[in-house]
Parts: C-alpha cells; sequence; structure tokens
C-alpha cells in the first residue's frame, strides 16, 4: 500500500473531482425551486446573479478553500443546484425563442442591417418603430407627389385653354371692327350718293385709275383710300399731324421775318421790340406742345408719335438763319457792285460819246 503522506496533494481531491466531472452528465433530479434555495436567489434572476451566487458558496463550502465551513457535501448540493438552475434557464430561453420564432412567421422580415438606415432623418424609437414610420412618410410623400403631378398638369391644360381663348376672342374682336370700319365706310359712301355730293366729281362715269402700280397694293384698296382722302375723309391724326407741321413753319418763318425787319445792330428799343417776340413766339410753341401731346394720344402708330419743340433751340435757329439771309443779302450787294464797276469800265467812254453827242 502505498503510504497516505506520499499521495500527492491534488489526487487528495480525486473523488471531489470525479464527482464534478459526473455532475456534467448527471441528470438532476432535485427540483428548481429547492436548488434556487439551496442558491440563496428567488427565481426570475439573472444569469449573473446565479454565477456570483455560485463561486461565493464554492468559496465557502468548497473542500480546498481552507475556511472553517468547508464541507464536501453542502458543495456537491451547490454543485447540482447550481446544474439545475442553469439548465432550468436553458430551457426557458429556448422556449421564447421558439414563440419569438412563431411570432415572426406571421411579421413582414425587415433587412438584417436595418439599424445602419438612417431613414432619411425621419422617427424615433427603435430600427423597428422608425422603419414604420418611414415606410407611412414615404406613402405620405408619393400621395402629395402624385397630388401635384395632377394638379400641374391641370393648371397646363387650363393655361392652354386660357392662351386658345384670347387668341380666339383676339381674332374675333379683329374681325368686328374690320367689319365695322367697312360698314361705316359702305354707309358714308351711300349717305353721300344720296346726297348728290359725287355728282360734281370729275371722273364721274368714267373707270377708276390705278393710282398705284405696285402689284403687292390691293387696287380696290388703294383706290378707295385715295377717294376718301382726295374728299376730306382722313383720319383725324393725319389732319392733325399735317396742321402741326404747317403751324411749326409758319412760326419759323414768322420769327425769322421779324428779325429781318428790326434790322440791326440792336439797339435797346429793338432788344425790347425782340423781347417781346420772343415771349409771344414761346406762348405759341408752348400751345403747339400741347396739340402734339393731343396727337400723340390719338396716333395708332407708335413710331409717328412726336416730340415737343423747344422754344429756345428755335430762336437760336431764326438768328441762325437771320444771320445767313444778311449774309446772303452783303454778298449779293457786293455782287451787283462789282458787277455795275466792271460795266462802267467797260462801256464808260461809249456812254460819255452819246453824252456829248446830244449835247
Amino acid at each position: 500500500m502505498v503510504h497516505q503522506a506520499m499521495i500527492p496533494r491534488n489526487l487528495k481531491l480525486f473523488p471531489y473531482i470525479c464527482g464534478i466531472r459526473m455532475v456534467s452528465g448527471y441528470k438532476p433530479k432535485r427540483n428548481v425551486k429547492d436548488s434556487y434555495k439551496i442558491l440563496e436567489l428567488e427565481e426570475g434572476c439573472s444569469l449573473d446573479d446565479i454565477r456570483n451566487s455560485y463561486r461565493s458558496l464554492a468559496k465557502r463550502y468548497h473542500p480546498d478553500s481552507g475556511s472553517a465551513t468547508a464541507d464536501s457535501e453542502a458543495f456537491m448540493k451547490v454543485e447540482e443546484a447550481y446544474r439545475v438552475v442553469l439548465s432550468d434557464m436553458a430551457n426557458k430561453k429556448k422556449s421564447n425563442e421558439s414563440t419569438e420564432e412563431e411570432e415572426d412567421q406571421f411579421k413582414p422580415k425587415s433587412p438584417q442591417h436595418r439599424h445602419y438606415l438612417s431613414f432619411e432623418g425621419v422617427g424615433f424609437g427603435t430600427p423597428s418603430q422608425r422603419e414604420k414610420q418611414y415606410m407611412q412618410f414615404r406613402v405620405d410623400r408619393a400621395t402629395e407627389q402624385v397630388l401635384e403631378y395632377r394638379q400641374q398638369r391641370l393648371e397646363s391644360q387650363y393655361a392652354a385653354t386660357d392662351l386658345m381663348k384670347a387668341k380666339d376672342v383676339r381674332q374675333s374682336k379683329k374681325v368686328k371692327i374690320t367689319q365695322a370700319v367697312e360698314r361705316l365706310v359702305e354707309d358714308l359712301i351711300q349717305e353721300s350718293m344720296a346726297k348728290g355730293d359725287f355728282d360734281n366729281l370729275s371722273g364721274k362715269g368714267k373707270p377708276l385709275q390705278k393710282f398705284s402700280d405696285c402689284p403687292h397694293i390691293d387696287p380696290m384698296t388703294h383706290n378707295l383710300n385715295r377717294i376718301l382722302i382726295d374728299n376730306g375723309y382722313q383720319p383725324e391724326w393725319i389732319l392733325m399731324q399735317k396742321e402741326i407741321r404747317e403751324t411749326i413753319e409758319r412760326l419759323r418763318k414768322g420769327i425769322v421775318a421779324s428779325r429781318s425787319k428790326l434790322g440791326g445792330p440792336m439797339t435797346p428799343y429793338r432788344q425790347k421790340q425782340w423781347n417781346h417776340i420772343c415771349e409771344q413766339f414761346i406762348e405759341d410753341i408752348r400751345k403747339l406742345n400741347k396739340r402734339i401731346d393731343n396727337f400723340n394720344l390719338v396716333v395708332p402708330i407708335l413710331s409717328r408719335q412726336m416730340v415737343h419743340f423747344s422754344a429756345d433751340k428755335e430762336i437760336v435757329r431764326a438768328q441762325k438763319a437771320y444771320e445767313a439771309l444778311v449774309e446772303n443779302r452783303e454778298a449779293s450787294t457786293s455782287e451787283a457792285k462789282e458787277n455795275e464797276e466792271e460795266n462802267l469800265k467797260r462801256f464808260g467812254w461809249k456812254s460819255s460819246l452819246l453824252k456829248w453827242l446830244n449835247l
């Protein structure tokens, strides 16, 4: 036999080690509630609490712990209770997982990387909650886009319809105006014929002559316009334009003639008369500018509108015209004197001979 002193210290624990190893394949027969009581725990505690409790009890009852409470039987009970509790928690975990798998079969599966999605910053809470909120957000956004597209389409259709209506209105208005003008002209012609205004025409009963040789002009329209113009049926703005041009020409000639009557040099009396003439000319120009304003209101073409006349510029222009007229007079006078002198030099002896014979 081997002496007990010769047995290593670790071999003394052989029965306990064998017992511990046998526990791993041992099927526990102890009740779960008793196991929790042995571990000094309550049901429903966490795995960390179970492990901490087992370690503290193992240190207390382990034979090699060297403590006064070391007890191999108590340690075996603690070890067996620990295994029972672990197996109970494992069974509960498996049952919970199987229940969740059955519930997940009826739920839409989300991608495994959903917790990495930003969901465009929409929603709050867990990834699954945010995913639901994001799906609702996408539905609302799609609905708004569809409504906006329909609204734009309807607006474009209405805009095209409005343009067509406006175009038709303008066209119909143009046709109505043309027809009204034609009816007015026809009525005036018929009225004039009834009064006998056309009986004294020089070309009565003769064919109309072509006033224009241009092939691009309608001869009927051109002849009708010419007849109306010759007989005084001119538009108002044409008559006003003609009157304005005649008035400015008359005023220009009048101020030049007045300056010529005064002559030169300018004495204080002549200067006073000239100032009075200029004041009257400025008043006439002011009245003419009012006529120009009325003309611009009725003229149908923008390019035919007229600008105001400046009285100061017209006075300076008249002064320059007078100076040019004086220069022309002086030049003509000097030329006449030179011609007279040349005639005297050329025919002087003949005139003296005729005088002597007469004597």
